[in-house]
């Protein structure tokens, strides 16, 4: 495996961006870290269970961030 790590423009909107940076303090981890270390779990539950992603996941999805 390859240590080079590619660079992703990422578009959050401003409560994900908050609700992220917020969790990733808790974490003691950079938004960034937090964001890599969310999408490998996703990767590794999926992985698991072996199930697709769904087709409508670009989709807008509604978030009841507070």
């Amino acid at each position: 495996m390859s240590s080079v790590k590619k660079q992703v423009p990422l578009r959050l909107s401003t409560k994900l961006y908050e609700q992220i940076a917020a969790w990733a303090e808790d974490d003691f981890r950079s938004i960034n870290g937090q964001i890599e270390y969310l999408l490998t779990q996703c990767v590794r539950q999926r992985k698991k269970n072996g199930k697709p992603v769904p087709h409508n996941l670009d989709e807008g999805i509604e978030l009841d961030i507070q």
